[in-house]
């Protein structure tokens, strides 16, 4: 069965940036499941696996405009200390939820000092050309289910 919009595919990756450095890794874990057109992986990579069958193997370089976006420094914002509950425990790192006009985001500290936490909402993949080896373990039909919900259930996908 080819991939297509509406087909449940397992994959195992690996993820690369531009210096070959592993960012993320399926070896170990169950192949991750998606939900073939219905936005669960970035862009760049599921149009590179639309027509592909299990047993394939793609290798694919995706650039920011369709993996995470380029880096908008209009995202990152210094705040006051007094705006964190346990200011003293904050470090540069860390990550928080905080409510925007667009709903929940998730925000990285990127600095702290004295009187500031500074925090950048971009995506941490934000900027970068990312390279994925994929090898396409299972293409399945998708239940009804998971076509409403939008998402894969079960192994390697959303538990309900």
């Amino acid at each position: 069965m080819q991939i297509s919009a509406n087909k449940v595919v397992s994959i195992d990756y690996t993820l690369t940036n531009d210096q070959g450095q592993v960012l993320d890794t399926s070896e170990g874990r169950e192949p991750m499941a998606y939900l073939q057109g219905h936005r669960n992986i970035i862009s760049g990579l599921e149009s590179a696996l639309e027509g592909k069958s299990a047993g394939d193997r793609v290798q694919v370089t995706v650039a920011p405009e369709q993996a995470y976006g380029e880096r908008n420094d209009a995202l990152r914002q210094a705040v006051p200390r007094t705006m964190f509950e346990d200011a003293d425990q904050v470090q540069v790192g860390m990550q928080f939820q905080t409510m925007t006009e667009q709903g929940a985001q998730v925000v990285t500290v990127t600095a702290v000092d004295a009187e500031h936490v500074t925090v950048d909402a971009n995506h941490p993949l934000a900027g970068e050309t990312l390279t994925f080896d994929v090898t396409i373990v299972d293409v399945r039909e998708a239940s009804e289910e998971e076509l409403e919900h939008g998402h894969v259930h079960g192994p390697g996908g959303h538990q309900h």
